[in-house]
């Protein structure tokens, strides 16, 4: 028989697991987003994605909170990490590489359930797995710049 405290361990790993994949569905909405038609709102580009991808039960509504949250707070988070790029302008960023950073910078700057430690980590790792060769580094080094900002 299990532990609470190892069935407690458990779900929690797999709330992680979640909450990562759905940060990888994310990049995708917010890549598409910002490639093919930034006219719609992201929550408009997610509900689109809904009809042709299937997307686990258990991860849209924490991809639902991070487009509806970045569809409201962009201008806000993409203040905040260009005053925090040095020598470098958001719009100038390669799109995946932007597309990481709005996500780990919301969850840092608005998501006060999430440790900023956490956001830092996942969007190095999608980094690592889907921008270039100087992603990781960049990314890590444009959110621990961020982090002062974080209440």
């Amino acid at each position: 028989m299990k532990s609470a405290q190892s069935r407690k361990s458990v779900k929690s790993s797999r709330i992680n697991l979640d909450r990562t994949r759905a940060r990888v569905w994310a990049l995708q909405i917010l890549y598409q987003w910002d490639v093919v038609n930034n006219k719609d709102s992201l929550s408009e580009m997610f509900e689109d994605v809904l009809l042709t991808r299937k997307i686990s039960n258990v991860r849209i509504p924490y991809i639902k909170r991070i487009v509806s949250e970045l569809d409201d707070q962009r201008e806000l988070i993409d203040v905040a990490l260009n005053e925090v790029l040095q020598n470098w302008r958001l719009e100038r960023l390669s799109v995946i590489d932007r597309s990481i950073l709005r996500i780990a910078a919301l969850e840092m700057l608005c998501f006060p359930d999430i440790p900023p430690k956490v956001s830092i980590l996942e969007g190095v790792r999608l980094a690592e797995l889907y921008g270039g060769n100087e992603s990781p580094g960049f990314v890590n080094g444009v959110l621990d710049a961020l982090m002062p900002r974080v209440k």
